[in-house]
């Protein structure tokens, strides 16, 4: 292990200074809010593609979602059908019909979008409140950081959390949008190139002849350690015990497609006309990346139920079958893998502080009375410093390890989606123009339906849970529209826009 150490600290040292000097780049070129918020508006559909891609996965995927397949093994694959199927569909849904209304409003943000459509003021600011739910999603990320160094590096828990979450919050803090966007696209380079290293790896080291053979092979060892985990349908698994959890997880990740920090995104391509190879490039990135799923089955062969911490399945696989440096350049994705989501989280709660709270809110309503420019330089400064307030809060949150790191990321997942799917799918696709009640009564009955059903126990999946209150939420805007109506002319320049 003293190899691998020494190894880590290497490549984690080149790691860092790469994206620290990335985010220098991004710190030069961040001028205003647009900037720290969307990159302004100046990128393409590659490098969006695969920032998409690098947010969209997380450290969950290299760390959490491997601990399920080690723990609930062959349904956690479900996951993999969820992640590639509903969420392409979830962006070709929304995305390109976003792109062009934006193309008028000009916004920098969820919350901002929502609150310039309908234009309210309640639904801006409850939609930026909403997205704390988030800082969940930091903390499972900080999490895998701190497992890594914990793991690889020696260090105890804490010491690994406060390392990660300082580096984090340093150079999102320098560089916004921009340090965010072009270190994704580094990092999902390196997530795309392991998950399909622990894919092929299972393959030639469990080799029996033939590729059906080997799968054949590593099912039979599965069975006999646990007839569970060779069912399509695992009793014990959290998320996939039955068909409805498994439609709940699709339809999760279908609505996790429009997720704030993933929003930015198409906001922040500079051609409605690209969207569509930014689509590909997430799709070809992402099912590169999920083939790590596969680990968490190989590392259940290999070593049994011996792993005390479930998180770490994956990376008690790798020691097992890969030499030293590899073992280390595998810390150091995963390590990219955290970092290129919480990077991107950060810059979307910072704008709704910044943005949506303080210049489209405090200042444009009057509450806060200072010239233009003077305004712009707040907003830049609050952008900034809400960084480290937040990464402080993640922090906390997980001062005490959670046993899977993937429910905690959940948790913030399926709040932001109870409360801001409705009006976003309403504002897309409906034909007549909605009063910002019903958005707003959708917001806070969706949002309140998911608090109730998961933490009131009544539904034990994160996943399921969400998609529940999602789905509510999209039923009462619906039942809502037909209550609070508007002219039909008021909704002429929208349809034209759409």
């Amino acid at each position: 292990m003293q190899a691998t150490t020494l190894y880590t600290w290497i490549g984690f040292s080149l790691f860092l200074v790469v994206m620290l000097f990335l985010g220098y780049i991004g710190a030069r070129k961040t001028k205003n809010v647009r900037d720290f918020a969307t990159g302004g508006t100046t990128l393409g559909p590659v490098i969006l593609g695969l920032s998409f891609a690098a947010t969209y996965l997380s450290a969950a995927t290299f760390l959490g979602y491997p601990g399920w397949s080690y723990d609930w093994g062959l349904s956690n694959l479900w996951l993999f059908l969820a992640m590639i199927g509903g969420g392409p569909i979830g962006m070709l849904m929304v995305a390109k019909k976003v792109r062009k209304l934006n193309t008028k409003q000009k916004s920098l943000s969820l919350p901002d979008w929502l609150g310039d459509f309908y234009n309210s003021d309640i639904l801006r600011v409850g939609t930026g409140l909403i997205l704390l739910f988030n800082i969940f999603y930091i903390a499972a990320q900080f999490v895998a950081g701190a497992r890594i160094f914990e793991y690889l590096l020696g260090m105890n828990y804490s010491t690994g959390l406060i390392l990660i979450t300082a580096i984090v919050v340093l150079y999102v803090f320098a560089g916004g949008a921009l340090a965010d966007i072009y270190t994704d696209a580094v990092q999902v380079i390196m997530m795309a190139i392991a998950g399909l290293a622990v894919f092929i790896s299972g393959i030639v080291i469990f080799w029996d002849g033939g590729v059906t053979a080997t799968f054949a092979g590593i099912v039979d060892n599965l069975a006999a350690q646990d007839g569970n985990l060779v069912k399509v349908f695992n009793p014990e698994s959290l998320h996939f015990y039955s068909i409805g959890p498994v439609i709940g997880a699709i339809t999760i990740q279908w609505a996790f497609a429009s997720a704030p920090h993933l929003f930015n995104k198409v906001l922040g391509l500079k051609r409605e006309s690209d969207l569509g190879k930014m689509i590909l490039v997430y799709v070809i990135t992402a099912s590169l990346c999920v083939l790590v799923l596969f680990g968490g089955l190989y590392s259940r062969v290999a070593i049994g139920s011996g792993t005390e911490t479930t998180d770490l399945a994956l990376m008690e696989y790798i020691a097992w079958a890969f030499p030293a440096i590899f073992v280390a350049i595998f810390g150091v994705v995963i390590l990219a893998a955290a970092m290129s989501t919480t990077d991107g989280l950060f810059v979307s709660i910072s704008t709704v502080f910044a943005n949506d709270i303080f210049l489209k809110f405090l200042v444009k309503r009057g509450y806060v009375n200072v010239s233009e420019e003077k305004a712009q330089q707040i907003a830049l400064l609050i952008s900034r410093w809400s960084v480290p307030l937040v990464g402080l809060a993640a922090f906390l949150l997980v001062l005490n390890p959670p046993r899977y790191m993937g429910d905690v990321m959940w948790i913030g997942i399926s709040g932001v989606a109870a409360g801001t799917l409705g009006p976003i799918l309403y504002a897309v696709y409906a034909k007549r123009k909605v009063s910002p009640r019903a958005a707003e009564g959708s917001m806070f009955i969706g949002l309140l339906s998911y608090l109730i059903l998961y933490f009131g126990g009544i539904i034990p999946s994160t996943m399921s849970a969400g998609a529940v209150a999602t789905f509510i939420g999209i039923a009462v805007i619906l039942i809502l529209s037909k209550i609070f109506r508007e002219p039909d002319q008021e909704y002429e320049s929208i349809q034209e826009a759409k």
